[in-house]
């Protein structure tokens, strides 16, 4: 089964009602790949969520300090989302993944698209799969035990993603990964 809950849908946004605007542009070649979750209007619980996010970017990144294994990161995050009450949402997503390595993207005067992804980006990830596999990592940070390994220096896309009754909340920020012990 394709997971294709996390596409866009064609429902109107109404008051009250959590939205999650994610976006990758391409600028000459370097990716921001970024998004944030909103509510249009006031929504207390959404706003519940959002605070309780803070303590995963907190562990993530402790963790990554820590040079911990991307599979036991992910595990803590969801162990947190569970002792917070939380569904792991981002097990929508394909291969469940809670992060993604972020690479240059060959410009191209014309890229089409697959799903609304970039071919140009798509393409790049299926060379840092094969040349992962290849070195023994994986650009796909998941539950799986390909994710068995420290994360690779580099950018990495990183979107936890709650759920709790019908409502969601996430962020997705680059975080910079460097093979030095400073932060």
């Amino acid at each position: 089964k394709v997971p294709l809950q996390f596409f866009p849908t064609n429902r109107k946004l109404e008051p009250g009602m959590p939205f999650i605007l994610d976006m990758a542009p391409v600028y000459k070649g370097y990716t921001a790949d970024v998004g944030y979750s909103g509510c249009l209007g006031l929504n207390p619980l959404h706003d519940r969520l959002l605070a309780d996010l803070e303590a995963h970017r907190e562990l993530i990144l402790r963790e990554v300090r820590e040079r911990r294994s991307l599979r036991e990161i992910y595990e803590d995050v969801e162990r947190l989302m569970a002792s917070q009450g939380y569904a792991n949402r981002h097990r929508a997503y394909p291969f469940g993944v809670i992060a993604h390595k972020v690479d240059r993207v060959a410009e191209r005067r014309w890229s089409p698209q697959v799903f609304g992804f970039g071919t140009q980006s798509l393409k790049g990830l299926v060379s840092d799969a094969v040349h992962g596999h290849r070195d023994g990592w994986s650009p796909l940070w998941s539950p799986y035990s390909f994710s068995d390994h420290p994360p690779q220096p580099g950018l990495w896309a990183v979107e936890p993603h709650l759920g709790f009754r019908g409502t969601g909340a996430k962020f997705e920020e680059i975080l910079v990964v460097t093979d030095s012990k400073d932060p």
